[in-house]
């Protein structure tokens, strides 16, 4: 896990994104939040087990499907599997050790 500080972040409405192997957060300080930083590590964890280019083939086709039946982008976003498991944990800091295969089907 590479964590970096990226001022592009910054014009946009994010804290964080992961890109196997890096989390890139908005602001420096971000580092020390627990929180956000697991968040990100359950999207890296996720993404470990697609083997990447899945992970982002899912979101993608997830997105998409909830943004046509919800008609609204943030709404949709936060209906992806993967982010219901991300934030539904995000504050267990011992989630990951715990954490099944796959876990991330339970949340489809």
């Amino acid at each position: 896990m590479i964590i970096v500080c990226q001022k592009p972040l910054k014009k946009l409405k994010i804290n964080g994104i992961t890109l196997f192997p890096f989390i890139f957060i908005r602001k420096p300080e971000d580092k020390e939040n627990k929180i956000l930083i697991n968040h990100e590590r359950i999207h890296l964890r996720q993404q470990m087990e697609l083997l990447v280019i899945f992970f982002y083939i899912v979101y993608v086709i997830e997105y998409y499907y909830w943004f046509f039946r919800l008609k609204n982008g943030y709404l949709a976003y936060r209906r992806i599997s993967f982010e219901r498991e991300a934030y539904t944990n995000e504050s267990d800091l011992s989630y990951l050790k715990k954490r099944k295969l796959w876990n991330f089907r339970k949340y489809l």
